[in-house]
C-alpha cells in the first residue's frame, strides 16, 4: 500500500476502514466482491508458490475490462517491485502497509 493509495483511500466512501481491514479482506464484509476478486488476483501475483489459471482470469473478466485487468495488473506488479526495489537501498516503510502477522507456531 503506498501513499498514493492511501490518499485515494482517505477520500472514498468507507476507503479508510477499508484500508483498516485490508488484511481480513475475506472475512469483512466491507468489500465487494470485484474488489475481494482483485485482492485474490493480487495475492496469486505476489506469492511465488500461486498462479494465476484460466479460472480466475474468467471471474476477473466478469467485473473488469481488458484494459483493467492490464491496469490492475501493472499496479500489482508496479508494488512487488518496490517491495523487492527498496529494502536494498535501504528505503524503509512509511507506514502505509499493514503487514499481518505471523501466527505463533508451538
Amino acid at each position: 500500500m503506498d501513499i498514493n493509495s492511501s490518499r485515494v483511500l482517505e477520500t472514498t466512501e468507507g476507503g479508510m476502514e477499508k484500508l483498516a481491514e485490508v488484511t481480513d479482506w475475506r472475512d469483512s464484509k466491507l468489500f465487494s466482491e470485484a474488489e475481494r476478486l482483485a485482492l485474490e488476483y493480487a495475492e496469486r501475483i505476489t506469492y511465488t508458490d500461486r498462479q494465476v489459471d484460466d479460472a480466475l482470469v474468467d471471474r476477473l473478466k466478469k467485473h473488469y475490462s481488458d484494459a483493467q485487468i492490464v491496469e490492475l495488473t501493472a499496479a500489482i506488479a508496479m508494488e512487488n517491485f518496490r517491495s523487492k526495489f527498496n529494502p536494498p537501498l535501504g528505503i524503509e516503510a512509511q507506514g502505509f502497509c499493514m503487514v499481518p502477522t505471523k501466527p505463533k507456531t508451538a
